[in-house]
């Protein structure tokens, strides 16, 4: 690396340089709102400095990390969402007595590790990225710990993290040792013959099952409603959009068109994909959780986009990144509102708690509902935009099965979804909890997210020229 390369990696630099500040400025004096104002401040002046990179780019960082209108984008998303995090993080964990501080690093560096995912062109930085978000995702998860939950959960995705890195060294080996490289090059011509092959497969089959583990998709997803409920909705939030939003780029960036459309890869993901969209929304069905609620319609959620990422053409990663915005935008205003509703005792995760909230807080309530309709894929909402882009990519690759399943699944899924809006329009229980006070930070967000939720639902035009520009940098 020389110095030219400096400015491309500013995004990263800057991440980077707030992770030292914050520790710095916890070891000087602990101070829960100087500690939230530097991180803010800090992915803040990283997320303006995607835009003064943009001239500069594509340019590749040593054979480490490429960083182009492509890994921008998604830079954007991530370090916007991790914000949005952070700002939930401050009004939740100040009901709570004990230190804080911590928290905010722990994020910051999860937010550093994504950004390496979604830059990343080669297995070292690949496995570097992932670590370091694995490793903060480990404190953040339990973070409490006189919480029994918040323990086992961080436990669980401590399990399920060092399965899915076994996994991915395992198929990483087996990948060097067919090919002689670790760049993700390597693997973009499926037709080497012999003993070269026979490696490739199963470790690409083996790298892929290890980011499975990392997406929760089925039949990866064990634990994973667990961790959502476990861990500290904000938290959760993180793990739900930020974590999985870099695992995403970081895959169609790792499998080209030509690795995708190979008979056993396509046949691999179609399994995974179908059996994510069914178990997702049937096993959400019983739940009486919201946390486990929004834990399996993210497995399904999941499913659809891996409808799109078969299809393979530039058509479908449009799709998948408009409906990852999408996502984001719907599952933080959902994480949101479970924190504004928390209490200093339990998050407010079970499904009772919402019962008659419209007549207690209707303006939250209002925003509960933008949101399941979104999630649910009701028109005039961001979630529905994105999931016709979905359909319609897999309609232009003629993949109807897939299509069929994932409008029947949809379909399965409105029950859920609905059922929630009906409890927050039911009668008013004789002893509701108490709620909480919503703070000016934690509002400003909800508002913004929900502006958002509706106007790229309305007027979704300028998001699609964006993401057209955006793609053609996918190399």
């Amino acid at each position: 690396m020389n110095a030219t390369d400096i400015p491309a990696l500013l995004p990263l630099i800057l991440v980077a340089g707030t992770a030292v500040l914050v520790m710095v400025g916890i070891a000087a004096r602990r101070s829960h709102k100087l500690t939230a104002a530097l991180t803010l401040t800090g992915l803040s002046a990283s997320f303006l400095s995607v835009f003064v990179v943009a001239p500069l780019v594509p340019r590749q960082v040593t054979s480490l990390l490429l960083i182009d209108r492509y890994a921008l984008f998604y830079l954007g998303l991530i370090i916007a969402s991790a914000a949005v995090v952070a700002v939930l993080s401050y009004r939740y964990f100040e009901k709570y007595d004990g230190q804080h501080e911590e928290l905010y690093l722990l994020l910051v560096l999860a937010t550093l590790g994504c950004e390496v995912l979604v830059t990343s062109i080669h297995f070292a930085s690949f496995l570097l990225g992932l670590e370091v978000l694995s490793i903060s995702l480990y404190g953040m998860v339990a973070y409490f710990t006189d919480r029994g939950q918040a323990l086992e959960a961080g436990i669980k995705y401590l399990i399920l993290a060092s399965a899915s890195a076994a996994f991915l060294l395992f198929g990483m080996a087996l990948i060097y040792g067919a090919t002689g490289t670790l760049a993700f090059s390597s693997i973009q011509d499926l037709s080497l013959q012999g003993p070269n092959l026979v490696l490739l497969l199963p470790g690409i089959a083996l790298s892929l099952t290890g980011i499975g583990f990392k997406l929760g998709v089925v039949p990866f997803h064990l634990w994973t409603p667990d961790v959502y409920q476990g861990a500290p909705a904000p938290v959760a939030a993180f793990v739900a959009t930020t974590s999985k939003t870099a695992v995403v780029a970081l895959l169609l960036r790792y499998l080209p068109a030509e690795a995708q459309q190979s008979p056993a890869v396509f046949f691999l993901f179609s399994l995974v994909a179908v059996a994510s969209m069914c178990a997702g929304n049937l096993l959400a069905l019983r739940q009486s959780n919201v946390k486990r609620v929004l834990a399996y319609s993210s497995i399904a959620h999941f499913g659809y986009i891996l409808v799109a990422f078969l299809v393979a053409t530039t058509m479908a990663a449009g799709a998948i990144a408009f409906y990852l915005v999408a996502y984001t935008v719907t599952v933080l205003t959902a994480f949101g509102i479970v924190t504004v509703l928390s209490t200093s005792k339990a998050d407010a995760d079970d499904l009772e708690d919402y019962r008659g909230l419209f007549w207690r807080r209707p303006v939250l309530a209002s925003v509960f509902t933008s949101v399941l309709f979104s999630l649910a894929g009701i028109p005039a909402t961001v979630g529905f935009i994105g999931k016709f882009y979905i359909v319609a990519s897999g309609a232009n690759a003629s993949a109807w099965p897939l299509i069929i399943v994932l409008v029947l699944t949809s379909v399965i899924g409105l029950f859920y979804y609905l059922r929630i809006v009906v409890t927050l329009f039911a009668t008013v229980p004789e002893h509701q909890s108490s709620i909480q006070k919503l703070g000016w930070g934690s509002a400003f967000v909800l508002v913004g997210l929900t502006v958002l939720l509706i106007w790229f639902g309305v007027y979704p035009t300028p998001l699609l020229n964006v993401i057209r520009a955006t793609i053609g940098g996918l190399n």
